[in-house]
């Protein structure tokens, strides 16, 4: 048992070790004053004043929070009532096929989807004339098709666990379904609602494939200019970018777990 536990011990730090460490390295060389990776010379701040007055940087950053926010949005609603008319309309025509087609995208391929919905944007554009072009809006349907396959089995678990005596309860009591809706059916699955939206938002912030398929000029995401710019070298003002991300996460992070402690006791 000793041995076991030794050497479950180890793996245990082996593994973070090799998770945190190269994090652990990307936000100590953002206050690296050499612009050499790898090479320590100081410590600076320069990075950061740099970052804010790089505006491709923040033009990018911005783009893909807008983007982000859009899909993670249209996702949760789409998800919501693909997971509601699965769980709660019963074996209607077309189940199966409808299961199929919002299940898709986590088995198929990011670059087939690209490029499968590459070939549907410019043959509409050719057909009714829109999208006339490629950018935001293209990319937010992009990600809004990935991320809506996520939120839907999130959202279809909580729906399969969900107390329906307490919707029954208020329709006796006189509630019309959409009362029992807004008012009891929404507040319960609030929280899986929420977790589909950040793991929608977590997805569509990440993504690069699917972009670089259906970005065009004004659309830059921040994983596209990153992913361009390691080709001549990661820049330190990245490293700083990145370590704010972290930064910021993290203390959503230790907020949410502390609102969790107190509200359990």
């Amino acid at each position: 048992m000793r041995y076991m536990s030794k050497s479950g011990t180890a793996a245990l730090i082996i593994g973070y070790a090799f998770l945190y460490l190269p994090i652990l390295f990307l936000i100590t060389f953002s206050f690296n004053e050499s612009r050499l990776p790898g090479v320590w010379t100081g410590f600076s701040l320069r990075w950061y004043e740099l970052l804010f007055k790089n505006d491709a940087l923040i033009g990018a950053l911005w783009t893909s929070f807008q983007i982000a926010g859009m899909a993670a949005t249209f996702s949760v609603i789409l998800g919501t009532f693909a997971a509601i008319a699965m769980v709660r309309f019963g074996n209607f025509k077309g189940r199966t096929l409808f299961s199929g087609l919002i299940s898709a995208p986590l088995v198929m391929p990011e670059v087939i989807t690209g490029l499968a919905l590459l070939l549907m944007f410019v043959t509409f554009e050719r057909l009714i004339g829109y999208p006339s072009e490629r950018g935001m809006m293209t990319i937010t349907i992009a990600h809004t098709t990935l991320a809506l396959a996520y939120v839907y089995l999130v959202v279809r678990s909580r729906l399969l666990d969900f107390d329906r005596s307490i919707e029954e309860a208020a329709q006796d009591l006189g509630a019309r379904p959409v009362t029992v809706f807004l008012h009891i059916t929404l507040p319960l699955i609030a929280p899986a609602l929420l977790a589909g939206w950040l793991l929608a938002f977590a997805l569509s912030l990440d993504d690069v494939v699917l972009a670089s398929f259906l970005s065009g000029p004004g659309a830059t995401t921040l994983p596209i200019l990153i992913f361009s710019s390691v080709r001549m070298g990661v820049t330190p003002e990245i490293n700083a970018l990145a370590s704010i991300i972290l930064g910021i996460v993290s203390l959503g992070v230790l907020v949410v777990g502390l609102v969790t402690i107190r509200s359990k006791k």
